[in-house]
């Protein structure tokens, strides 16, 4: 039987989320917690979907704290989009890096400056997330037979699996 989606081969062993991990596309993830973390990688955000955690270098955890505030329990529920930066620089070489390009509660777009290298800064931009109501998928799921599920499981699109297991989740 042949392998329709082999994304998962290539994940990275780690125990974060990885610019390794998004190379095969950008990602919409929900914030689950948001933990204290080392000296190095201060701020651990936990997100859905089997994923391992977040763990924003400054430049993005300062885009999270200007656009949603420096309380991270109120980011918990709060969803955005992050991406593979293949010109993010560590120690002069391009080694690709995590970027947010859309985050949810911000209403319109947000043009931030942020620090490139000592003394120089530049303009990024994120965008508003447009979220989509999964209500009515996650009811017609729930309300479906065990026989049912399994059969309309296969159908659904990675983000309506992701919100019927994240409201399953929250349930128990």
């Amino acid at each position: 039987m042949s392998i329709e989606n082999l994304s998962d081969t290539i994940a990275p062993k780690s125990d974060q989320l990885n610019a390794d991990d998004l190379l095969t596309g950008p990602i919409t993830v929900t914030v689950i917690d948001v933990t204290r973390g080392s000296k190095d990688q201060p701020v651990n955000i936990v997100i859905g979907g089997g994923r391992q955690p977040y763990k924003p270098c400054k430049s993005m955890l300062r885009v999270l704290i200007q656009l949603w505030g420096q309380n991270g329990k109120e980011w918990v529920g709060r969803s955005m989009t992050l991406f593979c930066d293949p010109s993010v620089k560590f120690g002069g070489v391009a080694l690709g890096g995590i970027r947010i390009s859309h985050m949810s509660h911000i209403t319109s777009t947000q043009n931030l400056m942020l620090t490139v290298s000592r003394g120089k800064k530049s303009q990024y931009t994120v965008h508003p997330l447009q979220m989509v109501d999964y209500t009515k998928v996650i009811s017609e799921y729930a309300n479906a037979s065990p026989e049912e599920q399994n059969k309309i499981w296969p159908t659904l699109t990675p983000d309506q699996q992701m919100a019927i297991t994240n409201a399953f989740n929250q349930q128990w």
